[in-house]
């Protein structure tokens, strides 16, 4: 895959001379660009149709979480009265005026999208919010239901002076009903919160594959003369509620575990950022909200679909296999299996990269596991970001440490929505007798890093992970994330110093293989970036491949403008946010640009850099990485980014996993110059990545790259390095 060699361009435009709005997208309306193409697949006729509502029920899922955390800091940004501008020139109030355009027209596609889909899947025999269908006997099973698991968990509340306005929680969902006492005549507001604890969608038992689904709050107004006996009832409406979700933390914070604790109940009390409404809400009952409720800065949507999108999550796991894509079992690594299981064996061998999800992520579980178990070794050291529910990781470090090792468990509180869960995590740990340790006040550690010393000889030897995603076992299954296995004693005894730094704060005074942030990863990208236009003036092959999540950085993006105003070729992937505009005359010319969005998601962090040879070569300078290209990962959170020096792990990495991102056409949108996103053209051959990795061998199995007879040759050629 080699790139087209382009002279240097003298008469280059200066980044100087540009307007901000003219040299970078905004990153709020970036993402809503992201969150557009997640939604674009709820429309794709070749996906099963249940699969299709979950990438609906994600892009709404998605929103929420922007709006919590985007939306309530540009607003608070406002309140503040604080003007700083974005990257592209704008104030908060400019982007807010933006996003709130953007978010009504997202929440309308998706309405759109919804009333497509309700009508496909009832085709299917799955009716969801189609009370027209209940016969008899669905009607009785359904007022059953309501009586006895619905009924008993209900408080309605009136809304009068002699009332406080009842709390809604964060994502709380609520009723209000317009009533009217029969005694009397007397006219009566009631609010009726929905307990999170009952499901939002029932189902009510159908024929066959027949089934219906019913909204629980049209359940609750279906079945409300039980609940107001004596009363008639005029009107009623569903609303919802999003609020203010982000944690700020103070830097004199004492004890970190009793600050989460405390932030955490603040978070739910949080100022309202979104009210989404019914279509024919009552509008007496709406103005209460406003009032009660304090929308001052906030979206107000009333829809003439379903309030909650993300709630559809709950349908889409209906027992359907034919209206999903085929289930799909990761395998496990043959390198270990060849070892009989013995991770520290295969390992000890030759280092070993594992590509999520297409091989297990058992591996990584089984890692710690066999150290658990291992009379030899003597201690673990693990980073624990975000680890899941139910983590098998924090099993088998607890195994540890009741077997006598000495184990050190770094989590991290600030992780955020997950902070609660790490405090319980937390403290089982230390009641095991792991060393826990919450790291720093102001960074996030961010890094997914494990080390095992274990007695060999006369000696110890250090085993390390080094991962691009987290210790989570459900998100391990459907994001792709690169695992390297090592022993390589250079990155152990570099691992071993990132340990205590984020233990100690003893900062490495030098490190052998592995790059951290926030010391100096910003400045080791830099320094490559700076080779790669050197090489290119001095008529050498030079070129970036790249792929991560997002690319916010100014500093980062400044330099790759630089270096392809110096005409080094640049092909880059990044699934969500993309701050850089491609193909910019004289500043981003040799610069492409694409976002992969699919069955999985591309989550994955990896740099190449030609160094002097045409790419993909062996000799190219190879990274994967815990790190973004964002400020945060490289400023204020501590990251890991290992250069890749082994022979077969390099070619797998670069010529088999980042090659197929670069060459995939039926999963990727291209970037224009203006910020928009277009399908990629799929042209006379087509290249899926997903379906690829899923239908050949493992990575791990002998390591071969990928063969040119196996890939679209003109994909090679397009737009490739010298």
């Amino acid at each position: 895959m080699n790139e087209r060699t382009s002279p240097p361009r003298e008469n280059a435009a200066s980044l100087d001379s540009m307007p901000a709005e003219a040299l970078y997208t905004n990153r709020e309306l970036s993402w809503l660009a992201f969150n557009r193409r997640v939604l674009a697949e709820a429309q794709r006729e070749a996906y099963p149709l249940l699969e299709r509502l979950r990438f609906l029920s994600i892009s709404g899922s998605n929103l929420d979480e922007f709006v919590m955390i985007r939306v309530a800091g540009l607003a608070g940004q406002m309140q503040r009265g604080i003007t700083k501008m974005s990257i592209d020139g704008r104030t908060p109030s400019q982007q807010l005026a933006s996003i709130r355009r953007a978010i009504r027209e997202l929440e309308t596609k998706q309405q759109s999208i919804w009333r497509e889909l309700r009508g496909l899947l009832s085709d299917a025999g799955l009716h969801v919010c189609d009370e027209s269908r209940l016969d008899a006997g669905a009607r009785a099973w359904l007022k059953d239901y309501f009586e006895e698991h619905v009924l008993p968990v209900l408080t309605p509340q009136a809304i009068d002076p002699a009332h406080p306005f009842p709390f809604v929680a964060n994502q709380g969902m609520g009723l209000l009903f317009n009533l009217t006492r029969l005694q009397d005549g007397q006219g009566v507001v009631e609010m009726i919160l929905v307990p999170a604890a009952v499901p939002r969608f029932i189902r009510v038992p159908g024929e066959g594959a027949e089934a219906t689904y019913i909204p629980v709050e049209r359940l609750i107004c279906r079945y409300a003369d039980l609940i107001f006996p004596g009363f008639r009832v005029n009107g009623d409406g569903a609303f919802r509620v999003i609020r203010d979700s982000d944690i700020e933390i103070e830097e004199e914070a004492e004890d970190l575990v009793r600050y989460f604790r405390s932030a955490i109940q603040r978070r739910r009390r949080g100022q309202v950022m979104m009210l989404e409404l019914e279509s024919d809400f009552d509008h007496d009952a709406e103005q209460l909200l406003r009032e009660q409720l304090g929308l001052e800065n906030a979206i107000v949507i009333k829809t003439d679909g379903i309030v909650g999108v993300e709630g559809l999550a709950s349908v889409v796991e209906e027992d359907r296999p034919d209206l999903k894509f085929e289930p799909y079992s990761p395998r496990y690594p043959e390198r270990i299996m060849e070892h009989d299981g013995d991770c520290f064996a295969a390992i000890g061998e030759k280092d070993i990269v594992i590509h999520h999800p297409y091989e297990s992520f058992e591996v990584v579980v089984d890692f710690v596991r066999q150290a658990a178990k291992d009379p030899d070794v003597v201690a673990i050291k693990q980073t624990l970001y975000r680890a899941g529910k139910q983590s098998s990781i924090i099993n088998a470090l607890i195994a540890a440490a009741e077997a006598g090792k000495s184990v050190t468990a770094v989590v991290e509180l600030k992780a955020r929505f997950d902070e609660e869960q790490n405090i319980l995590w937390a403290s089982q740990l230390e009641r095991a007798g792991v060393q826990v340790i919450y790291g720093f006040v102001d960074w996030k550690t961010h890094a997914k890093v494990s080390m095992v010393v274990r007695r060999e000889g006369d000696g110890y030897r250090t085993y390390c992970h080094f991962g691009t995603g987290n210790y989570h076992p459900v998100t391990a299954r459907i994001y792709t994330d690169l695992s390297y296995f090592t022993a390589d004693p250079r990155l152990g005894r570099d691992a071993a110093r990132l340990f205590n730094f984020v233990t100690g704060y003893v900062e490495p005074r030098r490190m052998e293989g592995l790059v951290m942030s926030p010391i100096h990863m910003r400045e080791t990208i830099y320094e490559n970036i700076d080779r790669e236009i050197a090489n290119h003036r001095n008529g050498r092959p030079s070129g970036i491949w790249a792929k991560f999540n997002s690319l916010t950085d100014k500093g980062v993006i400044d330099k790759l403008y630089e270096a392809s105003m110096a005409g080094v070729p640049i092909r880059l992937v990044v699934r969500g946010i993309c701050c850089l505009k491609p193909g910019i005359p004289g500043i981003s010319e040799t610069i492409e640009v694409k976002s992969i969005i699919g069955r999985f998601l591309e989550h994955s962090r990896i740099w190449a850099f030609a160094n002097g040879y045409r790419m993909p070569s062996p000799r190219n300078r190879l990274f994967i990485t815990s790190a973004d290209a964002m400020s945060r990962n490289l400023d204020r959170r501590v990251e890991a980014m290992v250069q890749i020096r082994n022979r077969t792990v390099h070619d797998q990495v670069l010529g088999q996993v980042l090659v197929a991102n670069l060459l995939d056409t039926e999963r990727s949108w291209v970037l224009q110059d203006d910020g928009q996103y277009v399908r990629a053209s799929t042209g006379e051959r087509s290249f899926n990545l997903h379906r690829y990795f899923m239908t050949n061998p493992s990575l791990s199995g002998r390591g071969q790259a990928l063969a040119e007879d196996q890939i679209p040759r003109l994909a090679l050629r397009r737009g490739a390095t010298a």
